[in-house]
């Protein structure tokens, strides 16, 4: 089964409860919610704060993307905040295992994702400690970027390593995703887009 769960990086954030309901009404499964610290990516938006509020005015499960640079420090106020998936980078500053393990200790579930550069390799030796695998297919800081095409075939690479090691684990591609590629991606393998 294909998921849907668009971000709410390109909402009107003093709109969020209006546009989290539209994306309900629309048939999303998630709400993906980009967390950006001005330090791992050149951009900031929103914390645990803002996550908490989307809790409290919407059913739909939040997709939470970490993108900062000491994500082991907020773990828990993400999962306080009412995160359902909590997706760190392998390329953060904390100890990637240690912050996969402390996520799944509160019972939510522990995504984790590359930039396009970052070898699927790198993933290896935490695919038995996630539930998702995220690959980006834009340079993450910056939402409407065009999908890089390239990132199809590290789709069909993670999901031949998911399909070996840990066949319960989604795939989540991020960045560039429309009506026009969605198809592909998914022949790629993505399970949520």
């Amino acid at each position: 089964m294909i998921r849907i769960s668009p971000s709410i990086l390109s909402a009107d954030f003093a709109n969020l409860q209006r546009d989290l309901d539209r994306l309900s009404a629309a048939g999303a499964d998630w709400a993906h919610v980009d967390v950006m610290d001005g330090h791992f990516v050149p951009n900031l938006t929103i914390g645990a704060p803002v996550v908490k509020a989307l809790s409290r005015v919407s059913e739909l499960p939040l997709d939470v993307h970490l993108m900062i640079s000491d994500p082991y420090r907020y773990i828990e106020d993400f999962v306080l905040a009412g995160a359902s998936f909590i997706t760190i980078h392998a390329e953060c500053d904390s100890d990637v295992l240690a912050t996969l393990e402390k996520i799944r200790s509160f019972g939510v579930k522990a995504g984790l994702s590359i930039k396009p550069g970052t070898p699927v390799d790198a993933l290896c030796d935490y695919i038995d400690a996630v539930d998702m695998i995220l690959i980006m297919s834009v340079e993450p800081g910056f939402g409407g970027q065009k999908f890089i095409p390239e990132s199809l075939e590290r789709l069909s690479h993670t999901r031949a390593l998911i399909d070996t090691s840990n066949p319960a684990c989604l795939l989540e591609v991020d960045g560039g995703v429309s009506p026009r590629n969605a198809r592909e991606i998914v022949e790629a393998g993505a399970d949520v887009l």
